[in-house]
């Protein structure tokens, strides 16, 4: 392990855009589709790793939604987290704010009684045996109507007390956040915190709308807020957080390469950045990785990097005494 790897492990931090159903490795995609008689359409695991070549979000989603159909009992879900957990708890996280799509499951005929008490259970025993702190956030896909969202979030609701969030992923373009403004209503009347992607790959517009139309406190990715000044001065004095995940971004065309990325440029103009893994199995790297390579890309100092990791402990939704606590952690981590 290199002196910046056992750097950025070592930093307490908190990811705060992952979704678990993309945390799902080959390897285990091939236990899951035998344990459950699925059929999948390749067949070895490196077949699986020759797939994920993706020219767009739709290119990646299409594969992801398949990967997904290996997911059917309860043991599935919670042996998917347990793997998310432990990768995630060498990387050094201490809070990790995970996305789940219930949708995905539900159109198979997978209902919230077997996806949850998979997630709770593996939650449950990686907070007592790791000491990791977890949030789940219900994210619903924007390319399916709203009224399926608010029939999702009726459905939920013998977890609600569970959640920690409501969320909103999936194929960006043509589907604007204000779409969503009545399940994001019902959601903060039931005292959930909210969080959007926009900007991934829609315009800056939708960054707009996600802060002033559905009110979110956190926009997930918002690469493309870059061009408009003033969304940007705006992100900066609200210090609204951007979670960021550059690895995705270089992985479905959003850069060329990791070094034309914006992350540091936006850090310089005072938004508050956040660095996290969004899809890891698919994209080639967990929060770590990106963190590393990210570093090496963009020539980010270890006061960068520190930076980067108070700033994810500090937009996450984790209770403030433990974020005080994380934060007196990371202060203790020599830079030099």
């Amino acid at each position: 392990m290199s002196s910046l790897d056992h750097f950025v492990r070592g930093l307490p931090k908190a990811e705060l855009h992952v979704h678990i159903e993309g945390t799902l490795e080959p390897e285990l995609m091939f236990e899951l589709a035998e344990r459950n008689g699925v059929r999948l359409p390749y067949s070895s695991v490196d077949d699986v790793r020759a797939a994920y070549s993706f020219t767009d979000l739709q290119s990646f989603l299409d594969i992801y939604y398949a990967g997904a159909s290996v997911l059917c009992e309860q043991q599935d879900f919670d042996d998917l987290m347990t793997a998310y957990l432990h990768r995630a708890h060498a990387d050094g996280v201490r809070r990790a704010e995970i996305m789940f799509d219930p949708q995905t499951h539900l159109e198979r005929g997978v209902d919230f009684d077997a996806f949850m008490p998979g997630f709770l259970g593996a939650i449950e025993r990686a907070e007592a045996e790791l000491g990791i702190s977890c949030g789940l956030i219900m994210s619903f896909l924007r390319h399916m109507p709203v009224e399926s969202a608010i029939e999702t979030f009726a459905e939920s609701a013998p977890y609600h007390d569970v959640l920690l969030a409501v969320g909103l992923d999936s194929s960006e373009i043509d589907h604007p956040p204000a779409d969503f403004l009545p399940v994001f209503e019902l959601a903060r009347r039931h005292q959930l915190h909210t969080v959007a992607h926009a900007g991934e790959e829609g315009p800056p517009e939708y960054v707009w709308a996600a802060l002033d139309v559905l009110r979110v406190e956190r926009i997930d990715h918002g690469v493309k807020a870059e061009p408009d000044a003033e969304l940007v001065a705006r992100l900066a004095t609200d210090q609204m957080p951007l979670t960021m995940c550059p690895l995705s971004n270089v992985a479905l065309g959003g850069f060329a390469r990791l070094e034309d990325h914006n992350l540091k440029r936006m850090m310089d103009r005072g938004v508050k950045v956040t660095i996290n893994s969004d899809d890891p199995a698919y994209f080639g790297g967990y929060v770590g990785d990106n963190y590393v390579q990210t570093a090496e890309a963009l020539g980010l100092t270890r006061d960068d990097l520190v930076t980067l990791a108070a700033n994810s402990i500090e937009a996450s939704f984790a209770p403030d005494e433990a974020k005080a606590a994380w934060l007196d952690e990371l202060r203790t981590v020599p830079v030099v």
